[in-house]
């Protein structure tokens, strides 16, 4: 190990003259710097504020006696996440060990000692295993994986709706947004891409007319202007904040889905299309049997990378009103005793950010490495 680290430090670090003065520059930076922050976190920090203020950083201002609510959601939310993961990973006992020191370790950093809470954070991780277990090992559940993940999320809506969906909140509130938007853009892109291919002229130009206008305008504006008009077009309807804002996600971010699923039915070589059509095959069979399979695996890239991009722009959801999880942090700070606590709760903020951040891109590489396999 220590032969291989030389010999790569060797190669990678001071193989050049240049590479040489670079890494005897940039390397004693970085390790003073992480220093620094090492520091700061272990002997200046007060790290307290964290549990303290816990539920509002994860579910916002959702009624206290209404949170057994919010554990049901994030529950049905672990199974479909570790039944999505069992699509590219293989349960094995040692993922089983891993769960558990994320669950310890999740406990020891946010001070959760109520048993009740370390009861449920175990059984939603449990059941996260459990989806995973039987998602990678049964093929019949990755084959009803889409339509379950419609239920699920109708049951979610279902068990938190009767607080007040304008009470959700904190990091729940950025995930549901994110699987809502990242889920429903799916079907809708893929509609829209065909759409713009369609030898209809007006389903063409309609479809492209849509996306041309939602790539055209930012975020906030859609999701203002759906907020907006929603009451005034559909006054029946009553449409809590949170379900118009998941709207103006949906319907800006289901234009790029169909701009990424059109790239990858444009790889799909014709001459296969024309081998289907000799043999009799209708267009809706062509379609959904060999050009979109192949498209699919073409754009996971952009497609994971534009669900990181929801995550990440949920904190757009403050301008109509809404708690997410940035808002939660600011909510706390704005307390005059805790409006010394800044670093402290941007740091967490920060940190929970990069560490979702970066298990998405992880998940993504490793599709991208199991897809790859799939066509050699």
């Amino acid at each position: 190990m220590i032969a291989k680290s030389l010999k790569w430090s060797r190669h990678n670090l001071f193989g050049k003259p240049f590479d040489v003065l670079l890494s005897l520059t940039v390397i004693p930076g970085v390790l003073w710097l992480l220093w620094q922050i090492a520091s700061w976190a272990l002997t200046v920090a007060q790290w307290d504020i964290i549990p303290q203020s816990l539920r509002v950083l994860m579910i916002g201002i959702f009624p206290a006696d209404q949170v057994w609510r919010t554990w049901v959601a994030v529950m049905i939310i672990a199974v479909l996440l570790g039944a999505a993961l069992g699509c590219v990973f293989a349960f094995r006992m040692r993922h089983a060990g891993g769960l558990l020191a994320v669950v310890a370790a999740s406990l020891v950093l946010t001070g959760t000692g109520n048993p009740a809470n370390v009861a449920l954070v175990a059984a939603t991780v449990a059941l996260f295993a459990l989806g995973w277990a039987a998602s990678s090992r049964l093929p019949a559940v990755r084959r009803v994986l889409v339509p379950a993940s419609f239920v699920g999320l109708i049951a979610i809506f279902a068990v938190m709706a009767p607080p007040g969906a304008g009470l959700w909140g904190g990091l729940l509130l950025s995930i549901l947004l994110t699987l809502v938007t990242s889920i429903v853009t799916l079907p809708l892109g893929i509609l829209l891409a065909f759409g713009r291919r369609s030898r209809f002229s007006s389903v063409r130009w309609i479809s492209t007319a849509y996306i041309e206008v939602m790539r055209s305008v930012p975020l906030i504006m859609v999701v203002y202007w759906i907020w907006i008009l929603m009451p005034v077009l559909t006054p029946q309807l009553n449409l809590a904040d949170v379900v118009r804002g998941m709207i103006g996600f949906t319907l800006f971010y289901s234009a790029y889905v169909a701009e990424y699923v059109r790239s990858g039915l444009q790889a799909v070589p014709r001459g296969q299309t024309e081998a289907a059509r000799s043999l009799g095959m209708s267009e809706f069979d062509i379609n959904r049997s060999i050009v979109l399979p192949q498209a699919l695996r073409v754009v996971v890239p952009p497609l994971v990378g534009n669900v990181l991009d929801i995550f990440n722009t949920a904190p757009l959801v403050f301008i109509i009103g809404l708690t997410d999880f940035l808002r939660a942090g600011q909510m706390i700070l704005a307390n005059p005793q805790y409006g010394d606590r800044t670093y402290e709760v941007y740091s967490f903020l920060f940190l929970t950010y990069f560490l979702v951040g970066s298990l998405i891109t992880f998940v993504a590489r490793k599709l991208e490495k199991h897809l790859a396999r799939g066509t050699r």
